[in-house]
């Protein structure tokens, strides 16, 4: 029950994240933060389930949500 918690909180956090960033509304920092925080999530969902594939993809994500947070701050 718990690894599905990690799983939905990550689903949610992504799809708030794409939504803000293609608003174009001003709040990207916000959006990437999430985007880190999905990473994160997703990220413990994938160890726990022993997704090696999805968990490989995460440190990409949280990359590219830092990168993010850094050239908008």
């Amino acid at each position: 029950m718990k690894s599905r918690t990690f799983e939905w909180l990550g689903v949610i956090t992504a799809i708030i994240y794409s939504l803000l960033v293609a608003a174009n509304i001003g709040a990207e920092f916000i959006g990437f933060c999430l985007l880190l925080t999905s990473s994160f999530l997703i990220g413990i969902w994938a160890y726990l389930g022993k997704h090696r594939g999805i968990l490989f993809l995460q440190f990409f994500y949280a990359t590219a949500g830092i990168i993010g947070m850094v050239r908008w701050y």
